[in-house]
């Protein structure tokens, strides 16, 4: 990797610096972006849940169904990704196809979509740590001390080269993807109690139950492969290597999650599986690699829910990074934030800004008293799932208007320019209305007999998406009026 020098722009915010460049690969890229769907951790948390509180025996399809929206999504994605040279994928898109103001929109919301998720998952880790190590006989130290030991490790990783980085998530997500293959070759091979079958996928069992509850946790599931577009400046021939990724990353993903979730029903039975779930969610896979696997097993997948976090906090902590590495290129942050570290050739300053920022974030949840699971983790993964969702659906709104006005259309087919980004238009925001139905249920929040049902904290979440999205379109404006030359340059996200 090296880092090239380019002048600053008159007027602007951002000073004269280094561009972020280098040569990942499609496999370099795949890992950092599959690593924060964190797969392990859906297959262990999520899945139970869909199943429990979704549609049972047909959850998998879930999942299957999700990566059909998901991929036709990523069909606008990665067209933009060849014909808009620039980093900063949301960010980018949408302001080259919906306008500057709504490009600063949606810069801002993914800004708090990808640090409450992060955070999220700290609050988690923590706990996990927590619970795991005092049971071995350590010291039983609080939740949120083993997550600030998390943001510093996160933080030292993320403050050096982007290679360490996909180095250390690929090798934790190898370990992830063979612990679950492991565990579905060994049910299939024993056959479980009933039997192996296609009952997941029969119509009546995926249209039983709750689906719109499973496919939003199937959704949710998904979240960090749509940001492979942020690397584009250190890919090696980006406009190859980035749709290759994209595409990679959304089918592994699904098929990876149907398969996984396929064998955990199947290791129970379509019978009993909802059972299982019903008695403990949160230990299902663990008891499911016991049975099939044995105590070593059991250990193992152990040991790899807690890297599985580790590596979905690092890969969203280098997302973030590089969204605010962008904006502060194009002058929309300190121009500080856009610095380049001269031996590590990394976004050293937007890397400890984001430390700062989720360390701050675990101190006052601390101090709050927040539980580390109910309140940390399922507000906040919540409120990541539902922006997600509508900065989904306003990319692919972005891709129809963006080649609709003639941008550079010659070289993309009806089917990229169109047809597959409407038909993923139409499936994510019916997915974004299906969570925001839920979403009481998505975050806990209950009425006073206990129901889910739409409170202040539900209310408060979903504004902070509009807040977000407010400052955004406020500070596009401004600049409009006030920085024209930075207003201009809104859509460039040219890394410092």
């Amino acid at each position: 990797m090296t880092a090239t020098e380019r002048p600053a722009v008159a007027g602007t915010a951002a000073p004269a610096g280094k561009s972020l460049t280098g040569s990942l690969g499609v496999t370099a890229i795949v890992f950092m972006v599959v690593a924060a769907a964190s797969p392990l951790t859906v297959v262990g948390g999520a899945a139970p849940l869909g199943i429990l509180l979704g549609n049972g025996v047909g959850f998998p399809a879930m999942y299957a169904i999700s990566a059909v929206i998901l991929l036709l999504f990523a069909v606008g994605l990665a067209t933009m990704a060849r014909h808009v040279p620039k980093p900063g994928a949301f960010f980018t898109f949408v302001g080259y196809g919906l306008g500057r103001p709504a490009g600063l929109a949606s810069a801002y919301v993914a800004l708090l979509t990808y640090t409450t998720i992060q955070v999220a998952v700290y609050g988690y880790l923590g706990y996990v740590l927590e619970v795991t190590l005092a049971g071995v006989g350590l010291p039983d130290l609080p939740w949120w001390l083993y997550s600030l030991l998390m943001v510093a490790a996160v933080g030292v990783l993320g403050y050096r080269h982007i290679d360490l980085s996909s180095k250390v998530l690929g090798v934790l997500l190898v370990g992830e993807v063979l612990i679950v293959l492991a565990l579905v070759a060994a049910v299939v091979i024993d056959g479980g109690p009933e039997g192996l079958s296609v009952a997941p996928f029969e119509p009546s069992n995926v249209l039983s139950g709750a689906p719109g509850v499973g496919l939003m946790f199937a959704i949710a599931a998904f979240i960090g492969f749509e940001a492979t577009a942020i690397f584009r400046d250190e890919a090696k021939n980006p406009s190859r290597t980035i749709p290759i990724a994209t595409y990679v990353a959304v089918i592994g993903i699904g098929v990876f999650y149907t398969l996984a979730s396929w064998g955990l029903v199947m290791a129970w039975g379509p019978s009993g599986v909802v059972d299982a779930a019903a008695a403990d969610p949160g230990a299902m896979v663990i008891i499911t690699t016991l049975n099939y696997l044995g105590p070593i097993g059991e250990l193992i997948i152990n040991v790899l829910l807690i890297t599985s976090m580790f590596a979905c906090v690092l890969s969203f902590h280098n997302v973030v990074t590089r969204y605010q590495h962008s904006m502060s290129g194009a002058g929309l942050l300190p121009g500080s934030v856009a610095s380049v570290h001269a031996k590590h050739l990394s976004p050293h300053v937007s890397s400890l800004v984001q430390t700062g920022t989720a360390a701050v974030l675990v101190a006052v949840f601390a101090i709050l008293q927040l539980d580390p699971v109910l309140a940390v983790f399922t507000w906040f993964s919540g409120l990541a799932t539902l922006a997600i969702a509508l900065l989904m659906a306003l990319t692919s709104l972005a891709v129809i208007v963006y080649f609709a006005r003639g941008g550079r259309s010659r070289l993309a087919s009806q089917w990229h320019r169109w047809i597959a980004p409407a038909l993923g238009f139409l499936g994510l925001i019916g997915a974004a209305a299906i969570i925001g139905l839920n979403f009481p249920m998505l975050v806990g929040d209950v009425d006073a007999d206990g129901n889910p049902a739409f409170g202040a904290l539900s209310i408060g979440l979903i504004a902070s998406i509009l807040v977000f999205a407010v400052a955004g379109l406020v500070q596009a404006y401004w600049l409009r009026a006030r920085k024209p030359e930075t207003f201009e340059r809104i859509t460039d996200a040219i890394s410092g």
